[in-house]
């Protein structure tokens, strides 16, 4: 789902009744989705588009538009819902680089129709979904799983443990407050081995500058420090690592170097204010990975 994202850089969150004057602001296209879409086409990538995206305020929607135009990714995919105004999120970025976040999505946006399998699926190498959007991309996401596509999930919000997706996914990488939700654990291998036992799919969960932890095929855990940067602006770090893991897959990396080039593109982000415009060009990890060791997850 496309966003509005309207960004503010503070001295500090302001408390409850308070005001805070920014010292930085922008306003940018957002939302995971398409966060990760423009990831993964300042990689190299070629992008398509498919979601609800709201019909008021078009004068909102076409700074959307050029954006992505921008980007080079293909909307064509984007359904327009009447009398929904499209999601907007006011972002607060303080010192740390750690965000606040309030959104608005109408409820109505999840009625949405995709266009048909064959459309979204022609010339398709991978799909990257957000786990709030299976009422609507479970159907694709199934054809894809049918026809050997893999099927990377960003799990950004608890899921059912009856969820359909969860059948149909080949990867899903979950934010550590996500997984624990999804599985009732508080511990990141216990919450993974947990769904492991529902989901065929390989299972991870990211964790900011703690890097990354996965189980292998024998569901033995393993993890992958994060690189260390200056953080200026954490918002859209872990949508540039969805979509750079899911274009590693699309790519055929093998999985140690998948997380190693994801890791090293959400690092990068991180050191630029602006969400996810931060987001580095394939040049610049290739440079990162080169100049850092290699340190083979434990």
């Amino acid at each position: 789902m496309p966003v509005r994202d309207l960004i503010f850089r503070v001295p500090e969150v302001p408390a409850r009744g308070q005001k805070e004057y920014a010292s930085e602001f922008v306003e940018v296209a957002g939302g995971n989705s398409p966060n990760a879409a423009i990831s993964i086409s300042r990689l190299g990538g070629r992008v398509l588009l498919a979601g609800p995206i709201g019909g008021l305020l078009a004068a909102s929607n076409a700074i959307i538009d050029d954006q992505f135009r921008r980007e080079r990714i293909d909307t064509s995919g984007l359904v327009v819902v009447d009398d929904v105004v499209t999601p907007i999120s006011s972002v607060l970025i303080d010192p740390s680089g750690e965000r606040t976040i309030a959104t608005f999505r109408d409820p109505k946006l999840w009625t949405v129709a995709l266009p048909p399998s064959d459309t979204l699926l022609a010339d398709c190498d991978a799909i990257l979904i957000e786990s709030r959007c299976a009422e609507f991309g479970t159907d694709v996401c199934a054809e894809a799983s049918r026809r050997g596509i893999p099927v990377v999930i960003d799990g950004d919000r608890m899921m059912s443990m009856r969820e359909g997706l969860l059948q149909v996914a080949s990867h899903i990488v979950f934010s550590a407050e996500a997984l624990h939700a999804t599985a009732g654990e508080s511990d990141d291998v216990t919450a993974l081995r947990k769904l492991a036992l529902v989901t065929p799919a390989l299972l991870g969960v990211t964790s900011g500058a703690r890097g990354v932890i996965w189980l292998d095929p024998q569901g033995q855990p393993k993890h992958m420090p994060a690189f260390p940067v200056h953080t200026v602006d954490t918002l859209g770090a872990g949508d540039a690592f969805h979509g750079a893991f899911t274009l590693a897959v699309a790519e055929g990396q093998p999985l140690e170097q998948a997380m190693r080039f994801a890791s090293a593109t959400a690092a990068l982000k991180c050191t630029r204010f602006g969400g996810a415009f931060g987001s580095p060009q394939r040049a610049e990890v290739d440079a990162l990975l080169a100049s850092s060791p290699v340190t083979l997850p434990a």
